[in-house]
């Protein structure tokens, strides 16, 4: 496997990584202002490349349908959705600021279901990834090694609030701060996996390049739906999470268009 593809799919781990090690020394609690603002941001950043990064070249990839190159992208895009629909269903998980779990109702502490809805978050992000290094690796892709770079990076980027986001409550839970780290890294760990797991399923089926796209798409607007937008809205009335949301669809956009 290519040198840029393992830096690729390691680098948003990284990310993850350096946002979880916030916990060793920053304050006990994240403020909810701060919360709605990094949730804003990282909603922007995964619905800018689930756009320009995943459909737009997945409609690309299928341009010899003609007319009916929107099939792919769509099919895909649904396909995503509802895989992310079904593992909410199907792992037991809890969100930030929220005293109700999701999925099957388990005995499971607090502190794990909260890992667990950030390890949920990250399997796409994982698979877009995996997916944009896959279609770089086809000669006969339109996705360029910078391209692919560029979704790494904005994913990084936007990863290293999340992985703040993960292990501050945890250590507001009283866990400790060692272990607060250890999960926040933890459940950043399913991202190169996926991506492998991706990259691998393209070399075995690469005419389905197009659906892998947009399933990775779809799968980063549920979780964009189903958890960061209510975050970022929760609570008091506030414009701070619209605003980082256009600032993290801004950063994005402007990572893709200019090193793809």
């Amino acid at each position: 496997m290519p040198a840029e593809v393992l830096i690729g799919i390691l680098v948003p781990f990284l990310g993850t990584s350096l946002g979880a090690a916030c916990v060793l020394f920053m304050r006990r609690s994240m403020s909810g202002t701060v919360q709605r603002v990094l949730a804003g941001f990282a909603a922007g950043v995964m619905t800018a490349a689930s756009v320009w990064s995943l459909l737009i070249p997945s409609i690309e990839q299928a341009s010899h349908m003609g007319k009916w190159s929107f099939v792919p992208a769509v099919a895909g895009f649904w396909l995503g959705m509802l895989f992310l629909l079904l593992l909410d269903h199907l792992i037991p998980h809890l969100h930030v600021n929220s005293d109700e779990s999701e999925g099957p109702k388990k005995n499971l502490r607090r502190s794990t279901m909260l890992v667990l809805a950030v390890t949920i978050h990250n399997i796409p992000e994982g698979m877009a990834v995996g997916a944009v290094y896959a279609g770089w690796i086809a000669e006969d892709s339109v996705i360029t090694v910078t391209a692919a770079l560029a979704l790494s990076v904005g994913i990084a980027i936007q990863n290293f609030p999340e992985g703040a986001i993960i292990s501050m409550p945890l250590r507001a839970e009283n866990v400790k701060k060692s272990k607060a780290f250890l999960y926040g890294v933890l459940s950043g760990i399913v991202e190169p996996v996926g991506a492998l797991l991706t990259i691998l399923a393209a070399g075995l089926i690469l005419p389905q390049l197009p659906y892998l796209l947009s399933f990775a798409a779809g799968a980063m607007i549920y979780v964009v739906i189903e958890e960061l937008i209510p975050e970022m809205s929760g609570e008091e009335h506030s414009n701070a999470g619209a605003i980082m949301f256009a600032a993290g669809f801004s950063v994005m956009m402007v990572l893709d268009v200019a090193l793809g």
